[in-house]
């Protein structure tokens, strides 16, 4: 996918350089201008800029000396702020004259947007705009002042931290070493570099003018980052909604440059993205539908577009599958991940049941939500789910294997047809899962999570659970190895094992070994035990968003759990003791 493709192209006089411009989309349609950064030009966002065009009149701009654009002469002093920004003024006046623009910045197209955006010349024509790995200098200048101020160890870490990540900041300062680098060896390592270390699938970009790029580039920072730095603006305030996209991985910024920016721009819309630095090509897909939300929300009038919920900033927008959705804890993820703001497809054996907590998301916060029947012990059904939640959906960002069964009884009253069962649901269902929804996530390219259901009779050995407790060591086990293997693709995995928590799963569970009218009996007691307990299955949703968020491997749920894990650990022979006990049932 190249941006070039079926685009438009003109150049823009200003300042004595000429700016090369494309344009893709209707012209009628609101204009969404993409600046780029270091060292890139405009075919870094080739990828994003092809996903808008169907909704939006998109602009991408060489910056000046780099790309097809002209470089100032000299280079000295060429590209200062003031000069960045009569840039910008003279292609949005060229490309778009009687509506203001919605700006998007990444790197150093941020870090100069910002500029754009908080000076009065540009007022009314700036719509909104969207900011990634790139702070504004003012706001970092007193971002610095502040903690050397009133310095805590704290503080004292977080300046330490940052300028760290900025090494690249204080080489690009010295005279003749960086243009040499990149006119040498650098300039032709750099895909390559890319590739390997930032997961930046090979394209359109970067294009052979890396290395004048680069080389020019770093005027960028030596006109700017010190004197701003030293002396920033007290009125670097944004006349425009601000929506701010913090890579996690990102190795050159830390979060915590942001976290005041609320002070500078009051209309924030926050949203996280556990990805390196360069998500415009690593990440296209979040960030078109990201900014294509936003740009809508504006447009129609809200300042604060968006879910609210507590991990809105991180899962608004991305499409989250659960399976066993139809009630207990399936459900309750469902509605956790929709008051955040997700796309959510429900799925469950029972339709009515799916189709009740597709209703529910899209009550508390979804932006869409829908309800699918599978049974997920059946590959093929899960097969054909695969390929229509793609086709109709998109590709899933979270997958949640839930579904599963009870079954209790001693090994010997078990039969093989309770143990085909049990694994059936219990364990092929979440390879399967795993399988058809994990490769789409793999090929896709841009990262993902799986969650799987196991429990904490994973690890905690019962004579009353043998097939389930295999089942669930299982799926364990599954996660654990399914992690190694796709970490380097940037899809986490956890295990979530839940204790004792209060669902309907103790009501349906099959006892072996015993009449119907003894099942009976051991089902309602088990339930009322269970309920005793009331460990509410929303504190499992709670652990499975948080367990995405920070990309945690195994995560015990409910006192007991996170007490037989440790002791499976550090004592398993207590456990194998407790395993004897005979269940009071």
């Amino acid at each position: 996918m190249t941006v070039l493709d079926g685009a438009r192209e003109r150049w823009v006089s200003t300042g004595g350089v000429e700016l090369c411009v494309t344009e893709l989309g209707d012209p009628r349609q609101p204009t969404v201008v993409l600046v780029h950064g270091y060292p890139d030009s405009k075919e870094v966002w080739s990828e994003v800029a092809a996903r808008l065009a169907a909704r939006f009149h998109v602009v991408l701009y060489d910056v000046r000396g780099h790309g097809r654009s002209t470089a100032p002469r000299p280079l000295r002093g060429g590209f200062t702020l003031a000069k960045l920004t009569d840039d910008f003024l003279a292609v949005a006046e060229a490309v778009s004259p009687d509506r203001p623009v919605h700006l998007v910045g990444h790197d150093w197209g941020s870090v100069q947007s910002w500029e754009f955006v908080t000076v009065k010349r540009t007022e009314g024509r700036i719509a909104s705009f969207t900011s990634m790995s790139g702070p504004s200098l003012d706001h970092f200048g007193h971002w610095i002042n502040k903690r050397l101020r009133r310095p805590t160890p704290r503080r004292i870490g977080q300046l330490l931290g940052q300028g760290a990540k900025s090494w690249y900041v204080y080489l690009l300062h010295t005279p003749v070493l960086p243009e040499l680098a990149w006119r040498g060896p650098l300039g032709k390592r750099w895909p390559r570099i890319l590739e390997r270390v930032e997961k930046v699938p090979g394209s359109d970009y970067p294009t052979g003018s890396l290395p004048s790029d680069a080389a020019h580039g770093a005027w960028l920072y030596r006109d700017n980052v010190r004197p701003r730095l030293r002396k920033p603006r007290e009125d670097a305030y944004a006349h425009a909604p601000v929506q701010l996209i913090t890579p996690l991985g990102d190795a050159f910024l830390s979060e915590r440059l942001y976290d005041e920016l609320e002070l500078w721009a009051p209309r924030l819309t926050r949203r996280t993205l556990p990805a390196k630095h360069w998500v415009p090509r690593t990440r296209p897909d979040r960030l078109a539908d990201w900014i294509t939300e936003f740009v809508t929300a504006v447009e129609d009038g809200q300042t604060e577009p968006g879910a609210n919920g507590k991990h809105a900033d991180r899962f608004g927008g991305q499409l989250v599958l659960v399976t066993g959705a139809g009630n207990g804890i399936g459900r309750a993820t469902a509605l956790a991940f929709a008051e955040a703001g997700a796309r959510v497809v429900a799925v469950d054996r029972d339709a009515e049941s799916a189709a009740r907590t597709a209703e529910l998301s899209r009550l508390i916060g979804a932006p869409a939500a829908w309800a699918e029947t599978v049974d997920v012990s059946d590959g093929q059904a899960m097969e054909k789910l695969a390929a229509k939640v793609t086709a109709e959906y998109g590709v899933v960002d979270v997958l949640v294997n839930n579904a599963g069964i009870g079954l209790s009884g001693s090994f010997f009253d078990t039969t093989p047809e309770d143990w085909k069962k049990v694994l059936d649901v219990n364990l092929w269902g979440v390879i399967h899962g795993c399988r058809l929804f994990g490769r789409q996530m793999a090929e896709r390219g841009q990262g993902g999570h799986i969650v799987n259901t196991a429990s904490a009779a994973a690890f905690q050995p019962s004579r009353a659970l043998p097939a389930y407790g295999t089942s669930k060591a299982a799926v364990l086990m599954l996660s654990e190895c399914l992690r190694a293997e796709l970490a380097d693709q940037g899809i986490g995995v956890t295990a979530i094992c839940p204790g004792l928590v209060n669902t309907n799963i103790t009501s349906t569970a099959h006892f072996a070994g015993v009449d119907a009218e003894e099942e009976k009996r051991r089902q309602q007691r088990t339930a009322r035990l269970y309920g005793m307990r009331n460990y509410p299955p929303e504190k499992v949703a709670d652990a499975v968003l948080e367990a995405v968020v920070h990309n945690k491997a195994v995560v015990p749920v409910t006192p007991e759990a996170r007490g037989a894990h440790f002791m499976s650990r550090f004592a398993p022979r207590v456990l194998r003791r407790l395993a004897r006990v005979k269940p009071p049932l």
